[in-house]
């Protein structure tokens, strides 16, 4: 059994804004352990969405889901994005 083409949709998604919007935050450009802590805060805060092939969650979404998904994938790496950067100045305070 092949499973390697099974991933979670959101983590694409996720990846993608977070380098949208920290366009925002040049600080924050070129370091990858600060992104990438962002994005595993803003997945974990997603419910997982497994499929095999992107076009699968597209074909069973209505335009709505379709829409809250989007939405959500944003709020989450908003909340993300000011939550590592406050405990990131936490720590720099310690």
């Amino acid at each position: 059994m092949d499973i390697t083409s099974i991933h979670n949709w959101y983590e694409r998604a996720v990846f993608n804004e977070v380098m949208a919007q920290a366009q925002a935050f040049p600080h924050l450009l070129g370091n990858d352990d600060v992104l990438a802590d962002v994005a595993c805060v803003a997945l974990n805060r997603l419910p997982p969405r497994y499929i095999r092939h992107d076009v699968d969650l597209a074909f069973f979404q209505t335009e709505r889901e379709r829409t809250d998904s989007e939405r959500a994938v944003v709020e989450s790496v908003e909340f993300a994005l000011g939550f590592v950067q406050a405990r990131n100045a936490m720590r720099a305070r310690s």
